[in-house]
Order: structure tokens, then C-alpha cells, then sequence
């Protein structure tokens, strides 16, 4: 029902499950030079820290250039080539044994990493306010790119062995058809949700980048859909993707849905207007 976003049913009754609070956290900005080694150093943090991984944020290079530009009280805490990579992810463990135990896995993950060239270098948190100054920059992306103008957002899901093929095809596309483009890429790496953001750039005006609006959305949910993507991953469907669930999903996909709003909503009242209503004949 929650998967629907309330167009098959309500809820009346939750229960929630609580876990202890974690007795230690610790937290680490890593400069990446590609997506491949971000998914690398995603697979060695989920070996190496089984369910205490509790973060893994992806962010492109010029996101984090933007925050600094908008809000000159932060600032990447590298310096050099490492200031200057494409790409970087936050990285957080939980821990519920000790402060010792979590910095032992946690450093031994990152030396593995190093090492094998997978991470270029790494900004570990010392105390609990570094921690939030690290985590202040990832959350601070969607300010800046909202201080920056009007942009086109896609919320999508790509499987991980596909994210790179994705990102990279997808930006030369959208270079190609709309040259000087923006892209503003930032996500979740750990679940495959991708924030796959274009802004205007150049000399374009606010109202140049709108009039390109439903061809970017297009383009890029095309190449979702060609590397067997969502189109939609945690912000849902809404109103705004609504109409183009008949271009990716098949026949059999609409019958059904269709098929279970008439049983468990003949009349037509639970949210109105969302997600089914290009089904509608």
C-alpha cells in the first residue's frame, strides 16, 4: 500500500520495531576518480561491515563545488589532485560493541581500499561535529542546486552493475543533444537510487532549460529504461511521471495494475489522480 502511494488502500495501524542505538559511529568523506570504484569500495565497506553500514552516499565532484560556492562557511576538506576528483562518498559505520571496535573495522576497511587503489584518499571524521560537517556537505547539495536556479530532477533506480554505463552514456547524450548542459549527480549509492539532476548552463535562462524540459526527461528515462532501471525509485510516481508509465511498462504491467485498483478501489477516492490515471480509458 505504501508502494501505491495511497492509490490502493490507507493505512490505520503501524508497528515499529526499535534497535539500540549505536554506541559508536564513525564517518569518512572518500575521493574517488569513477563510479567503478565507488561501487568497488561499496562492495569492500558491505563485506567488511556487514548491516553497520549505515551510509554510503555518492556525489559528483562539482556538487560539491556548488555547496562551496553557495555557502563559503563549508569547504571540502581535501587539498591538491584530491580536491579536484570527479567523484566522492560519504562513508558511515555504526558500531554496537565500543568506540575501539568501530575504528578498528572502520580504518581497516579503508586501508584495504587504499590500498588497492579503489579510494584515492579519505577525510575520517575525529569527533561527533566533524561527522555532522561531513554529512552538512552531502545534505547541503540539494541547497545549493536549489540557489542556483530551477532544474530538472530525476529520481531514478539503476542497478549497480549498470550505475557507470548509466552515468556515463547518459551525460554524453544530454551533451550532445543540449551542449553545456549542467548534470548535478548525487544519491544513494547502497540502495541504486541515483539523483540524476541537469541544470542550465552557459548562457542559458531559466526558461531556456524549461522549454527543455519534457526532451531531457525523455532522454534520460530512456536510458534508464535501457539499462533495465526505474524511472521512479523513492520519490514515487505522482502526477509528474504519471503519464509516461504507458511508454515503460508493458501491457501485462498496466493490465494488472489496473485490474487491482478496480478490485480494492472501484469508486475512484483513494488518492485521486495519481499514478493510474493514464491507465484510465
Amino acid at each position: 500500500f505504501i508502494g501505491s502511494e495511497g492509490t490502493l488502500g490507507i493505512i490505520t495501524t503501524a508497528t515499529l520495531k526499535l534497535h539500540p542505538l549505536p554506541v559508536a559511529r564513525c564517518t569518512a568523506l572518500l575521493a574517488l576518480s569513477s563510479i567503478e570504484n565507488a561501487i568497488a569500495m561499496l562492495t569492500l565497506a558491505r563485506h567488511g561491515f556487514g548491516p553497520s553500514l549505515t551510509g554510503f552516499e555518492l556525489m559528483a565532484g562539482n556538487c560539491l563545488e556548488d555547496v562551496a560556492h553557495c555557502f563559503p562557511q563549508q569547504r571540502l576538506p581535501f587539498e591538491g589532485a584530491s580536491a579536484a576528483l570527479p567523484w566522492y562518498a560519504l562513508l558511515e559505520l555504526s558500531d554496537t560493541e565500543s568506540e575501539a571496535h568501530a575504528r578498528e573495522r572502520f580504518e581497516s576497511v579503508l586501508a584495504e581500499a587504499i590500498e588497492s587503489g579503489c579510494v584515492k584518499d579519505a577525510v575520517i571524521a575525529g569527533s561527533m561535529a566533524q561527522s555532522k560537517a561531513l554529512w552538512h556537505l552531502r545534505e547541503s547539495i540539494p541547497l545549493a542546486e536549489k540557489a542556483s536556479g530551477k532544474s530538472i530532477k530525476h529520481d531514478v533506480s539503476i542497478p549497480m552493475s549498470r550505475m557507470a554505463l548509466f552515468v556515463r552514456d547518459t551525460n554524453r547524450a544530454l551533451q550532445e543533444a543540449f551542449p553545456g548542459i549542467r548534470h548535478v549527480i548525487f544519491g544513494h549509492l547502497g540502495d541504486g537510487n541515483l539523483h540524476y539532476n541537469v541544470a542550465r548552463g552557459g548562457d542559458w535562462t531559466e526558461a531556456d532549460l524549461l522549454a527543455r524540459q519534457d526532451a531531457v526527461f525523455t532522454l534520460v528515462h530512456d536510458r534508464v529504461h535501457a539499462v533495465d532501471g526505474s524511472i521512479s525509485a523513492e520519490h514515487g510516481v505522482g502526477q509528474l511521471k504519471r503519464d509516461a508509465l504507458v511508454r515503460y511498462k508493458g501491457a501485462v504491467e498496466l493490465a494488472l495494475m489496473r485490474s487491482l485498483k478496480q478490485a480494492l478501489d472501484p469508486q475512484g477516492i483513494m488518492n485521486p489522480g495519481k499514478v493510474l490515471a493514464a491507465l484510465a480509458h
